[in-house]
């Protein structure tokens, strides 16, 4: 039978987000340049297709000018860029993306850029806008930088935004926007998904509800007249034995004392959002181990606001759990691991060889 393919990405932990163990802060392994330049550098020598580089306006390093910085340094591998455009001015971004863009290269066929846009509907600093106009904003951002970004006169008259643009004279190098990956949970969020984005992201769930999200998101998409692909962001602990696994998540928590991780979920501006609300019922739905369902382990969720579940297993049952999220629909995965460089050589080492991947194409 021939394997499904999929886009198989690292995670750089530029917003403080490493440890041995977590919520027990480690000098060597907080958000720094030549950390998280590290962790990029490791995936890409691993042969992963791709690496998000998370935002987080209070937390660790710009992640502008470490993309910028980084992808003088890769060579193959494509950088999903994470933006919070809440933060930002629409032509500007556009003129900001072609540059990343050119900066990066092309991929291996010449013809496509290697840059990744994953947006993020957020607020500007020290401002607060309801979840409604927030996404409809979001919307509008995602169509004017589109529009701009292919080549196209700009027109528009928006509730945000009126701007009347010719197109940016730097382009992307296939003169195209590069794709959005967006998520949200809440109906506002699903809208500007299905209406804007080109890859919808889920953060862990029970395979009911992946299937379930998926099939709304579809039926939301066809409602423009669009198409979605799916990725799915999780964690991983992969051992040569399930036991050794699951030592290992409980090892990752031995220090932690729950005031420490009640901090560290409320840290993040997004702390309050729908997704972070699904993670914590996820945790209160677990056994006593922390698995809310066959090799899903929710416990990185006490010390992390969002992403907050792993898969757990051998490199066996890490790879029928993606195989079974392929089966569903998802067709990009987002990883990580702690200590970030150490989990990546094991999963580039014991999963990833014997996984169809390539990144998505559009």
């Amino acid at each position: 039978m021939i394997q499904q393919q999929c886009e198989i990405a690292w995670f750089s932990a530029l917003c403080d987000d490493d440890y041995e163990f977590l919520g027990v802060s480690d000098p060597y392994l907080r958000s720094s340049w030549e950390h998280c330049r590290n962790i990029v550098l490791r995936a890409e020598e691993g042969g992963f297709d791709n690496i998000l580089l998370p935002s987080g306006y209070q937390l660790g390093l710009d992640t502008t000018v470490f993309a910028a910085a980084v992808a003088t340094q890769v060579q193959r591998m494509k950088l999903l860029w994470a933006t919070r455009i809440g933060e930002d001015w629409p032509p500007q971004l556009a003129r900001r993306i072609a540059t990343l863009d050119r900066i990066l290269g092309p991929d291996a066929t010449g013809t496509r850029g290697r840059l990744n846009v994953n947006v993020i509907s957020s607020d500007m600093p020290g401002q607060q806008l309801a979840g409604g106009p927030r996404y409809a904003r979001a919307t509008e951002v995602m169509k004017i930088v589109r529009t701009l970004l292919n080549g196209e006169a700009l027109d528009h008259h928006g509730e945000f935004y009126q701007l009347k643009l010719e197109p940016p004279r730097i382009t992307t190098l296939s003169g195209k926007c590069p794709p959005f990956y967006f998520g949200g949970l809440s109906h506002e969020a699903r809208e500007c998904a299905a209406e804007g984005c080109d890859v919808y992201l889920m953060w862990p769930d029970t395979m009911d509800k992946v299937r379930e999200t998926i099939a709304d998101m579809r039926e939301r998409a066809a409602r423009y007249g669009r198409t979605l692909k799916f990725g799915y962001r999780v964690h991983v602990i992969v051992r040569e034995t399930e036991e050794e696994a699951r030592r290992y998540a409980d090892r990752l928590l031995s220090k932690l004392d729950e005031v420490t991780g009640t901090a560290i979920r409320e840290k993040s501006l997004d702390a309050k959002n729908y997704g972070v609300q699904r993670q914590a019922e996820l945790r209160s739905a677990a056994d006593g181990d922390g698995f809310v369902e066959e090799n899903l382990w929710t416990g990185i969720g006490r010390a992390r606001s969002g992403c907050g579940a792993a898969i757990v297993g051998t490199p066996d049952q890490v790879l029928a759990k993606l195989r079974a999220y392929q089966a569903e629909g998802i067709e990009a995965f987002i990883l990580s691991g702690y200590p970030h460089v150490q989990e990546a050589d094991l999963f580039a080492r014991h999963v990833l060889p014997h996984i169809a991947h390539a990144p998505l194409t559009f």
